[in-house]
């Protein structure tokens, strides 16, 4: 056991150790899953042949008992956990989602039984502040003299709020320009407590928008297409994709493939590459092209400019384009260089 968990074990024995009924410490151990496994009132309740408001009523006391016993120091090694808890939450930003805390302090394999005894150190000192986990927000853990459960939901909605009101996701350095902390990562420990929140390659966004929260193959390829922000080959997508932070990279190349052709966001534009439509690329062959870029001209166009305005839209070679005005059914040569549309196709 390393240095860490030892603080921590030790503090969980001395805080029990001053309960003086087996069933007590029962009751505490098993709601709070000190031994790996968080039971409901109902589940101790039927062990222990008592009612579950009766489980409840015990917790309720037990836990004043235990509060009252670490402020009259009563509780030989808490102050050590205590000490150890503020400086990694300090670390953090002030307060941290449990999760994080427990990783951060016994390494990322920290299992349920370890988050639970940060949980249960937090619920019984008097310097730190532990928030419940519900629909809107994770189970988290902040220094107390930072401000109270409803303190820290409060700053949390309102992180939520600017982000709701900017319409689209936002740096770390945007939102502290909007908000009043003393620094971003005060910010971000705040915002990675919403359950309303997601963020992505730096960007703080609603957890239901795909640029911050990809649920699917199609929501990924996008999230890179915008990152990179210029036309990409199928498999350097691919590739970008089994690199990237999302939490599930294992995608095969054919499954981009796929759904790029299914998904009207996507334009290929040239042999295997594509890009966003909302870059101003249209879908059609190198024909569909030349024959949109003559409509909107409203007049016979070089050979050479149809080229250019052609090649902006599509990754294809110059002599693709020559070729597809050779099509006398839909383009007519009006003089030596100089194309315009077929009369049916005008």
């Amino acid at each position: 056991m390393d240095q860490n968990a030892s603080i921590i074990e030790n503090a969980i024995k001395s805080s029990l150790g001053i309960i003086e009924q087996d069933r007590e410490r029962e009751i505490i151990s098993r709601r709070f899953g000190l031994s790996g496994q968080k039971e409901t009132l109902e589940q101790i309740g039927e062990l222990l042949n008592i009612t579950r408001e009766r489980v409840r009523q015990l917790e309720k006391a037990i836990l004043v008992r235990l509060r009252i016993g670490a402020e009259e120091g009563h509780i030989e090694d808490l102050p050590a956990a205590e000490k150890l808890l503020i400086r990694n939450l300090t670390e953090l930003g002030r307060v941290a989602r449990t999760t994080d805390l427990a990783n951060k302090i016994y390494g990322p394999k920290a299992t349920a039984a370890d988050r639970a005894k940060l949980t249960f150190i937090s619920a019984i000192s008097s310097n730190l502040t532990a928030l419940d986990e519900n629909d809107s927000y994770y189970a988290a853990i902040g220094i107390a003299e930072y401000g109270d459960a409803k303190t820290v939901h409060a700053r949390v909605d309102e992180v939520v709020a600017v982000i709701k009101k900017h319409g689209e996701p936002m740096t770390l350095d945007q939102l502290d320009e909007a908000l009043n902390y003393e620094h971003p990562d005060h910010i971000k420990a705040i915002a990675s407590i919403s359950k309303l929140l997601a963020s992505l390659n730096g960007l703080w966004g609603l957890a239901k928008w795909p640029t911050v929260n990809p649920r699917n193959i199609r929501d990924k390829i996008f999230v890179v297409l915008e990152a990179h922000k210029e036309p990409m080959h199928f498999s350097e997508i691919a590739d970008a994709i089994s690199k990237s932070e999302f939490r599930r990279k294992n995608v095969t190349i054919q499954a981009i493939h796929n759904e790029l052709i299914k998904d009207s966001r996507f334009v290929l534009i040239g042999r295997g590459i594509y890009a966003l439509s909302s870059w101003g690329y249209k879908r059609g062959t190198v024909a569909d092209i030349i024959t949109s870029v003559l409509k909107e001209a409203g007049e016979p166009l070089t050979r050479e400019e149809i080229v250019k305005r052609v090649l902006r839209a599509r990754k294809v070679k110059e002599t693709t384009v020559l070729l597809n005005l050779q099509n006398k059914q839909l383009f007519s040569k009006v003089d030596k260089d100089t194309y315009t549309l077929a009369p049916e196709n005008q």
